[in-house]
């Protein structure tokens, strides 16, 4: 314990992670010019280890090894050794993620790549037990100062080879388009092509995307038919779209059934709200225990868009109560949200959350009975060391029918019951709060709130929406630019195309929600400052970094969707409405040709490209563009808004405004409020009521 007095580097860090590792003996670096510098200065191989603050195999890693002093001094010897908080530069990630994969191993994190001195991969890992890590440590210094090293920089050299190939040409985009469209000549020339629209999308491809993704689904216990289960909420907001415009029952059932059953699983905690990062089930039973903003912020979404659809109960709770979950425990006093909650506490993965049954007899007494049919808690316990993860497994209808209760009781009981795990909760250890604010998972949660706000009309969350749209102006904004990340009121590390990519997302949502058109302005002006900053005209794609940003071993795009859909799939979105707000015909064109460059692998591989392919939805069958002006402008947008209105674009006034979709329309006679429903750049006559509205759209 000698060691824990002193402090390295990362004692001077922002990231809650990177100090974390502030007392390890390990001469940690943060990354940067310095670590880099001495590398190259001393010719010595750097190791690099990247995590965050709320991975539970990070904190296994630290404890067995990092907080060693005999395995530090291994790794002092050998390595200059720098840590990395991935949340807060998730483009050192991207790049050594994808070495990772190019040495055919598998990703994750804790993830742990060794690097020559000019920072080339040569080898990697990710979760290494102490033994095992010594003896690589001790191979690889060996080998690196001894006869070995030009080998391994040869290698190194081929990674980084792979690592440079874009993402287009890795994943075959670009032939296999040409291919494409040479099938569809070939079938033009025999007078049987199916007619395609903007970026060559047809309903006969259209639905041979849905037939491919259709395979990968689990019809039992809904999601993915692959363990782990991750909600991939991009997916199902997918699928709502494709219902939108097929009407396929089959679909709308196949999302309902993964939300319900996320729902009533142990991923959603069920005392509290909140949904975990995934289960290691196919049953949504265990979580990995920690608490994602960026999760939360996405299945708000979904689940409210869900709800327009169906009008299900307990999708309404699922907001009302994940939205109280993020209010309580990771939003800050100026309306900022932070980042994550852990998955252990007091050492432990998942004790802040679990109960055995002798535990739930001394909270609940003669109830207890009663609560464990509900939450399905044993006397083994459904868990680990006799421990209950409260979960459901059936609706409070079939509950109260089963035990003979009125069906009125069963949800007062509930409230009673989770006041009382509560209780209990309070005075336990909790989680550990990773307490930076990151700009593009606070803009998933506005998003999220604006889409709450639209189904459900509850003024607070329009309220804690503009509160955190202004945190972000105040406290992220860069000049022109964006930050990533700020703690403790310091901004830091300049933002990336995902930063941008949803906050635009998050303003033209805010705008559709307030029809406060300054946003909708700040969209735009942050839309141009992406084109001039990360556009790459030869691909026409967007880089993941600034063209200011510092320089890596590889500039990477992202193109592939994943627990966050990829920042070019977003912005292509972005694009494709702001151009319909702005009347920009160039955004709008930029869109459809990006969705064409990835075409042919979202029709293959929709599962991994679903936010694409809710775009391919959207340019198969445009929606409208509705504009509301006149006195009863909002009470007007509250009444539309509570619809799903797959790929509306909305706008309006009360009076007047410059606006392009708005400055040439006026109300109705004698300040009637109309509503003008346009489409291919054509509006219908006005209606005078949502009725009207919604019967012309």
């Amino acid at each position: 314990m000698a060691h824990a007095l002193s402090s390295n580097r990362l004692a001077q860090e922002t990231s809650p992670y990177l100090q974390q590792h502030a007392h390890n003996p390990v001469d940690w670096y943060p990354w940067g010019p310095e670590a880099l510098g001495r590398a190259t200065a001393e010719q010595k191989p750097i190791l690099v280890s990247i995590g965050y603050a709320a991975c539970h195999w990070c904190h296994v890693m630290e404890r067995e090894s990092f907080e060693d002093a005999a395995v530090a001094a291994v790794m002092n010897q050998h390595f200059v050794c720098i840590k990395v908080d991935r949340e807060e530069r998730p483009d050192v990630d991207q790049v050594y993620m994808e070495a990772l994969h190019a040495m055919g191993l598998q990703g994750g994190w804790p993830l742990n790549v060794f690097l020559t001195s000019e920072a080339k991969p040569f080898y990697g890992g990710t979760y290494f037990p102490k033994g095992n890590w010594v003896q690589l440590l001790e191979n690889i210094g060996q080998a690196y100062a001894g006869e070995h090293r030009t080998e391994l920089e040869q290698s190194a050299e081929r990674f980084v080879e792979v690592i440079a190939k874009s993402e287009l040409a890795k994943y075959g985009a670009l032939n296999a388009n040409a291919a494409h469209e040479a099938d569809y000549s070939a079938l033009q020339a025999i007078g049987v092509a199916p007619e395609t629209g903007p970026a060559g999308v047809s309903d006969d491809e259209f639905k041979l995307l849905m037939y491919n993704l259709a395979a990968k689904f689990d019809p039992e216990r809904g999601g993915l038919n692959r363990v782990p289960k991750f909600p991939m909420p991009s997916i199902w907001r997918f699928l709502l779209r494709a219902y939108a415009i097929s009407g396929s029952q089959a679909v709308l059932d196949q999302t309902v059934l993964t939300l319900r059953e996320m729902a009533w699983g142990g991923i959603y905690d069920q005392a509290h709200g909140g949904f975990a990062r995934y289960s290691v089930d196919a049953e949504w039973l265990a979580p990995h225990f920690e608490k994602m903003l960026y999760d939360n912020g996405q299945l708000v979404s979904l689940y409210s868009e869900a709800y327009q659809l169906t009008q299900n109960e307990l999708f309404r709770e699922v907001v009302y109560d994940t939205v109280e979950f993020i209010r309580l425990e990771l939003t800050n006093a100026e309306g900022g949200f932070y980042s994550s909650l852990d998955a252990d506490s007091e050492g432990e993965e998942g004790k802040f959350y679990v109960f055995t049954k002798e535990e739930l007899q001394g909270i609940l007494g003669d109830e207890e009975p009663l609560f464990s049919a509900y939450y399905n808690c044993t006397a083994l316990g459904n868990w680990e060391h006799g421990r209950n993860i409260l979960h459901r497994r059936q609706s409070d209808e079939d509950f109260a029918a089963e035990h003979q209760l009125a069906p009125g009781v069963v949800p007062e009981l509930v409230a009673g019951w989770k006041q009382k795990i509560m209780a209990v909760r309070a005075v336990r250890v909790r989680p550990g709060l990773d307490d930076k604010i990151l700009t593009g998972w606070n803009a998933l949660m506005l998003q999220g709130l604006t889409d709450a706000y639209r189904a459900f009309g509850e003024p607070e969350f329009l309220v804690v929406a503009e509160r955190n749209a202004q945190f972000i102006q105040r406290n992220l904004r860069n000049g022109a630019g964006l930050f990533r990340t700020c703690k403790n009121g310091r901004a830091s590390i300049s933002g990336f195309l995902e930063d941008y990519a949803l906050v635009i997302q998050a303003y033209i949502s805010l705008y559709e929600v307030s029809f406060a058109g300054s946003w909708l302005r700040e969209a735009e002006a942050l839309t141009e400052y992406v084109l001039a900053n990360f556009f790459d005209p030869a691909e026409t794609q967007f880089f993941y970094t600034d063209a200011t940003a510092e320089a890596l071993i590889a500039r990477k795009k992202e193109l592939m969707d994943n627990v966050i859909p990829s920042s070019n799939s977003v912005m292509a979105h972005n694009l494709h409405r702001l151009g319909r707000h702005l009347e920009h015909a160039r955004y709008a064109d930029l869109a459809a040709a990006m969705l064409a460059q990835v075409r042919h692998l979202v029709v293959k591989e929709a599962q991994h490209l679903s936010n694409w392919a809710a775009l391919y939805a959207a340019l198969l069958r445009p929606g409208a563009e509705v504009a509301i002006i006149g006195p009863e402008a909002e009470v007007f947008r509250e009444e539309l808004s509570r619809r799903f209105l797959f790929d509306t674009v909305l706008a309006g006034t009360e009076t007047r405004s410059e606006l392009p979709l708005l400055k040439l329309l006026k109300p109705g006679a004698e300040g009637q409020t109309a509503v003008h429903v346009c489409r291919n750049r054509a509006c219908l006559a006005p209606v005078y009521s949502v009725a009207e509205a919604l019967a012309a759209l």
